[in-house]
This record gives structure tokens, C-alpha cells and sequence, in this order.
């Protein structure tokens, strides 16, 4: 009679679907976001030959300090240098993509090119080839040159006079032949064999080359060197003396090829130092500490989670690893499970963990679902238009702190829970933030630097493992 009107149904829907996203959204996890500005450049300080800063660890490690390429240009601004740094990203993806397709399309394995010590680390100084650099010094006596520290790459190189053709560097162009301990290749040698493609001049000397994905390349006599870490010795590392060097390496020396090849660095110095390592990149928008890089049993850091690593059959270069899943809020992202990331016995597929990459780069299924679950749970930030390659920004500006939902990578056997400042970064100047997760046709994933950032990362090509310590940077 004059009882109440039933609710209409469309009004009862619309009820229960704003309650239970309130509750989904108030159910998941969130951490606080302290909003920084782009970092401003700062030079780099270097004392690579001062005995008084060489202070070892009771295990006589040695520490060594890495800077980003960024703090060789103090003159530009923030935002010109971050534009420049997702160029250079692009750059770097295309060449490591293009050196697996290379690899999944030959049918053989490429075989490229005790104590502890460790060196300082700077971003890198070669498009496609790393963000981070150092100073070591090669030759004897030591000639210091910023060398660029690559682990998606294996052959050591430096540029040599004469050049036939050189870039511009910051320091003079070492000269084999004022170095009494330099010492050139046959070409019949166990040590030129393990070379992808091998050459040999007229004199029977063994020659390299490494060419990189945006067209810069190395050639010339493959030799074997001193180099000197501070005070640190390493005597008949095998390296590229490069007379023709062409392409935008502007600024360094050379490069470190930290891969696990056979040529790379840490497999030639393994017998010393335990086929060990370990970097920090810290947070140059939150930290003047330089980041760091460590060789020996020290860089195993006692708070470090580890995954094992995997092998890809056709390419021994690259650091890959089991990604099982992705966790936003707490909560695991439906569409994101090891299969997305398989790595398949022709080589493809697969994650890599790569130093000279910065933004971590997904296969656009798990991008596009991990995109989604982050966008639902910052339902409450304003959203900003795209910005180069990143598709989901917000505009934060008037604030300083913000609630984001958390991000957690599971690796087999290793959960690592990101901290915010490590996916969600400023782009500019005027409060814009992205989302610093990018999707890839390809189906190569690559977890980048940024990621990375504020953990120590180790490499224990002896334990076949990885591991990540979000403590061991202190």
C-alpha cells in the first residue's frame, strides 16, 4: 500500500560496483612516494691514483666508485639530459634485441668477447652500449681513462694510437707503445680463437672488431694489458686496442664488458676473484654517494635474495633470469605468469637483467597488464598527458608526498619489492611523473637500471645466480 519503492536495479549495480572498488582499493597495498625533482648533473670527483682513498676491507676488497654519464655534462639541463637518456635507451634495447635475433637465428653459441677489489661506477658513455662509467688505468705505468662498464657486453677495449680514426675523449689516447706491458695476440692463439670473428693482419697478429645496434663500432689489434683499479693490479687481461672507433662514444676511453662470456672481464680475472661482482646505483636524485662496483668474495652481500640464473643456448652474453610473476598493491597481476617470459631452446624470449638499459622493458601482454593493475590502484592521483615513451603520467605538482600501490617482482626463488621512487620518476620539471615500465614487441624483457636503483646487484657467475639486496648499498 504506502510501503517504500523498490531501488531500481541499475542504482543497486552501480552501488555494489562503487563499494567493492572502494574496497579493493582501500585493500591494497600502498607505500609513500617522496617527490623529488629531476637531479641536476654534478661533476665527478676521481682520485683513481691517491693511495690515501685505496682503504681495503679485512678481506683486501677494494672499493671503486661508478658515476653516470650525465655528470660529464654539469652544464646541461635536467631535462635535456633526460631526453637524451631514453634516446640512448632506445638505442640500447634495439641492440640488445637485435644481438638475440641474431643469436636465435644462428645455429651455434657465440663465444664472445682469492682477492677482491672494487671501483667506483659512473652511468654509461656510449649509446647502445652502457650508462655507467669509471677510471681505470691501462698500461704500465697506468694511463687513467673513463671506461664505460657494459654487462650486455663481453670484449674489453680501449682506443689506441695511431688512430686511424678515433672520437673525441676526455683524457689523451693511450699508446701501446710507451706501455711496457703490453703484449699483441698471434692469431693462432687459444686467446684469438674465442673471438666471434676473428682477423688477422699481415704480420700474423690477431684483430677484433665489435660492432654495436646503433651503428658504432671497435677495430683493431687484439692484445693483452695491465689494468690498475686504484692501487689494484691486473695483469694479462685480454682487450681490444682500437685504432678505428667509430660512433657516439663520445667522452670515454673504452668499455668493460662485464657479460659472462668468455672474454668479459669477470670470466678472465675469475681465477682472482672468484667470477664475482656486484654494483649500487644509487638514486641520484636523492643521494650525492657515488655508486659503487665491487670484484671479489666481498661483493656477495650477506643480505642479498638470489635467483638462479639461466642459460640461453645460442648466446652466453646476457644475465637471464626466471620472472614468475608481478605483484601490484599486494596483489599478483592476473596475465603475468612464467610463461610470458619463457625462454625457449632457439633463444628467444627470456629476461634479462642489464645495467646499461634505464627503463625496464616488458612484453607488451605483461606491460599492458601491469599498466592496468598500477592505474586502478592510483585511481586517486591526477593522471598527464604521455610523455615520450611512457604512456601512463600524473600530474603531482603542489605536492611533495603521494600513496602509490606497491610493485613486487617475483624471480624464482627471490621476491624484490621495488621502492616507489624506482617506477614512478619525474620527467620534468613542472610535477609530471611516469610510470617507468615500457612495453616491447619483442619478446625479450629487460629489467633496466632505474629498477635497480638503491639495491646491490649481485653477479656470481660461480654460483650460476643473481641476488638483490635493497640494504647492500649502505
Amino acid at each position: 500500500m504506502g510501503g517504500r519503492k523498490p531501488i531500481p536495479v541499475s542504482i543497486l549495480f552501480s552501488f555494489i560496483f562503487f563499494s567493492l572498488s572502494a574496497t579493493l582499493t582501500t585493500s591494497l597495498e600502498y607505500q609513500s612516494l617522496v617527490l623529488l625533482s629531476l637531479p641536476k648533473p654534478q661533476a665527478p670527483s676521481w682520485a683513481e691514483d691517491s693511495e690515501t682513498i685505496a682503504l681495503t676491507d679485512p678481506e683486501n676488497t677494494l672499493s671503486v666508485q661508478l658515476h653516470h654519464r650525465d655528470s660529464l655534462s654539469a652544464d646541461a639541463s635536467p631535462e635535456s639530459l633526460f631526453t637524451l637518456r631514453l634516446q640512448r635507451d632506445a638505442f640500447r634495447v634495439k641492440t640488445l634485441t637485435s644481438i638475440v635475433d641474431a643469436a636465435a637465428k644462428a645455429n651455434r653459441t657465440r663465444a664472445r668477447g682469492g682477492r677482491g677489489f672494487s671501483s667506483s661506477v659512473v652511468s654509461g658513455l656510449a649509446q647502445g652500449s652502457g650508462e655507467y662509467f669509471t677510471r681505470l688505468g691501462v698500461g704500465t705505468p697506468p694511463k687513467y681513462s673513463y671506461m664505460v662498464l657494459d654487462t650486455g657486453s663481453d670484449v674489453v677495449w680501449i682506443q689506441c694510437s695511431p688512430c686511424r680514426k678515433c672520437y673525441n675523449q676526455t683524457d689523451p689516447v693511450f699508446d701501446p707503445k710507451k706501455s711496457t706491458s703490453f703484449s699483441g695476440v698471434t692469431c693462432g692463439s687459444p686467446l684469438c680463437r674465442r673471438l666471434d670473428s676473428p682477423g688477422c693482419n699481415n704480420r700474423k697478429m690477431c684483430l677484433y672488431q665489435v660492432s654495436y645496434g646503433d651503428g658504432s663500432f671497435t677495430f683493431g689489434e687484439f692484445s693483452t694489458e695491465t689494468m690498475t683499479f686504484r692501487r689494484t693490479r691486473v695483469k694479462n687481461i685480454a682487450l681490444g686496442c682500437g685504432h678505428d672507433n667509430e660512433g657516439l662514444f663520445i667522452g670515454a676511453g673504452g668499455l668493460l664488458g662485464l657479460g659472462r662470456g668468455k672474454l668479459s672481464f669477470p670470466s678472465q680475472a675469475g681465477l682472482r676473484f672468484g667470477r664475482k661482482f656486484s654494483y649500487c646505483l644509487v638514486d641520484r636524485s636523492a643521494s650525492s654517494k657515488p655508486s659503487s662496483i665491487l670484484f671479489g668474495e666481498s661483493a656477495v652481500s650477506r643480505t642479498a635474495v638470489f635467483t638462479p640464473l639461466l642459460s640461453n643456448p645460442k648466446l652466453d652474453t646476457f644475465y637471464y633470469v626466471g620472472l614468475n610473476g608481478i605483484s601490484v598493491g599486494g596483489v599478483r597481476v592476473k596475465g603475468i605468469s612464467a610463461s610470458v617470459f619463457k625462454l625457449d631452446n632457439a633463444g628467444n624470449g627470456g629476461v634479462i637483467v642489464d645495467s646499461g638499459t634505464s627503463v625496464t622493458r616488458l612484453t607488451r601482454p605483461a606491460y599492458n597488464a601491469l599498466r592496468d593493475a598500477f592505474v586502478a590502484g592510483a585511481s586517486a592521483l591526477k593522471r598527464a598527458p604521455d610523455f615520450s615513451l611512457f604512456d601512463t603520467c600524473f600530474d603531482l605538482s603542489g605536492k611533495t608526498v603521494v600513496k602509490v600501490p606497491t610493485v613486487v617482482f617475483h624471480f624464482t626463488g627471490a621476491d624484490v619489492s621495488l621502492p616507489a621512487a624506482n617506477y614512478l620518476i619525474p620527467v620534468d620539471s613542472s610535477g609530471s611523473f611516469c610510470f617507468a615500465f615500457a612495453g616491447t614487441m619483442n619478446s625479450l624483457s629487460i629489467i633496466g637500471n632505474i629498477q635497480q636503483q638503491g639495491f646491490r646487484v649481485v653477479y656470481d657467475l660461480a654460483g650460476s645466480r643473481i641476488g638483490f639486496s635493497s640494504r647492500g648499498c649502505d
